[in-house]
């Protein structure tokens, strides 16, 4: 059997600020939404391929310490991607980790920025090459701890 990943839904507190959030840092453009009330959703893609759904039906912020999404990654092609991120992601004052750009392990060339969306829920977008500019913050790998 051969498969991808589809789609990732995300359930979110506010659908325009974080329909708004993502638009900005990842360029997406609106597939389809519904503004019913009770059932406000937007679809999020890219070249008409959805890539994110967003479900307004949720309350407080993201909790590392309950099971499931440990956070959410999108690979981009080169490191000047993910600068251009990085600096969107300044310019709207998301929280970002790790200071910015560091790569996924000492001695490794990839990776990216870590940071979180409106809702707290954990970010990341990466390059395979080109990150390893800086130190990696610990011995473990960066997209597990922050």
């Amino acid at each position: 059997m051969s498969m991808q990943t589809g789609h990732v839904g995300l359930n979110v507190s506010d659908l325009d600020r974080s329909r708004d959030f993502y638009r900005k840092v990842f360029g997406f453009d609106v597939v389809r939404e519904s503004d019913d009330d009770g059932r406000r959703y937007a679809f999020l893609g890219l070249d008409g391929k959805l890539v994110l759904t967003l479900w307004q039906q949720s309350e407080g912020t993201f909790s590392t310490r309950l099971p499931g999404l440990h956070h959410l990654s999108f690979e981009v092609g080169d490191i000047e991607a993910v600068r251009r991120a990085e600096t969107v992601i300044r310019e709207i004052g998301a929280t970002l980790h790790h200071d910015g750009i560091v790569p996924h392990r000492e001695g490794a060339s990839s990776g990216g920025v870590f940071f979180e969306d409106p809702d707290g829920i954990r970010l990341e977008i990466f390059a395979p090459s080109g990150a390893d500019e800086r130190p990696a913050p610990t011995s473990a790998p960066t997209c597990g701890f922050f």
